[in-house]
């Protein structure tokens, strides 16, 4: 436990110094500026008054840039160290392969997480102090949903950078799949639905299925119960799993399939050739 901790620690410490934290960083927090500037905690939609509003505009903005921003950062964690030559010099030392692995996914983990609940945290700090309505049910459910997304695309990233053999073929793999990812939220589901008049539950679990759409659909059951932007899909998600049902299954799901994809790149990194 001392070397993975060590090893969180050198990884968050090198990613604090990188040029992209501090562009990272800066978005979130630039985001929460804009919408405090633009006067959303003052506006009133299907009763979402105060830092609510705020908070469900932030949330659909994640659902875009966070995935591709933790995808393009993590796929250089292996990928990059042995490109670097780093690898060699790190394995030599009297650290376990699970640490050094495991290590660098939570130092990542802290390192890309902190940024986007920080932003929603000096929200509340904020809306608290201006004495504007904070819903903290609200807040903690998006900080569970905004943990599991970052969790589900984090495992995906050390996967990439454990197969790829350098960081071009590594971010090239990345942003392949976040754009598969993306296209499979609306365009290409509904072209499948229409010319092979699957079931509607067969569509709605394929969707699902996507950590993008599932977070994107609990989000919309947030701010919208019945789901009504989502037509008939919402009576097979409401009448099979339900509310409480689905919000649990938003955040389960993607931090299983994140740890999935992690352990099986860590098979693969354990398995394989090593310098």
């Amino acid at each position: 436990m001392n070397a993975l901790w060590l090893t969180a620690r050198l990884d968050m410490a090198e990613s604090l110094r990188a040029r992209w934290f501090l562009f990272y960083s800066l978005v979130f927090g630039g985001i929460v500026v804009l919408l405090f500037v633009f006067g959303l905690t003052e506006s009133r939609i299907l009763g979402f008054t105060g830092l609510s509003r705020l908070l469900v505009t932030y949330i659909q903005l994640c659902v875009a840039i966070l995935p591709i921003f933790i995808l393009i950062t993590t796929v250089r964690s292996v990928a990059g160290d042995r490109d670097a030559g780093v690898f060699e010099y790190m394995l030599s030392l009297p650290v376990p392969l699970y640490a050094w692995f495991w290590g660098k996914m939570i130092g990542r983990f802290v390192v890309v997480f902190l940024p986007v609940f920080g932003a929603m945290a000096l929200a509340a700090a904020y809306a608290t102090i201006r004495q504007i309505g904070v819903d903290w049910s609200l807040f903690l459910l998006y900080t569970g949903l905004l943990v599991a997304l970052a969790w589900a695309f984090l495992g995906i990233g050390m996967l990439i950078s454990t197969v790829a053999r350098s960081p071009d073929v590594a971010q090239t793999g990345a942003f392949l799949i976040w754009l598969g990812l993306l296209l499979f939220l609306d365009l290409i589901l509904l072209g499948v639905m229409i010319r092979e008049q699957l079931p509607l539950e067969v569509i709605v679990g394929i969707a699902v299925a996507n950590p993008l759409q599932s977070f994107r659909t609990a989000a919309i059951l947030l701010f919208d119960p019945q789901m009504l932007v989502l037509g008939p899909a919402a009576y097979v998600i409401l009448d099979g799993l339900g509310r409480t049902g689905y919000l649990i299954f938003a955040m389960v799901y993607p931090v299983a399939l994140g740890t999935v994809c992690a352990g099986i790149g860590y098979h693969l990194f354990r398995r394989g050739d090593l310098p």
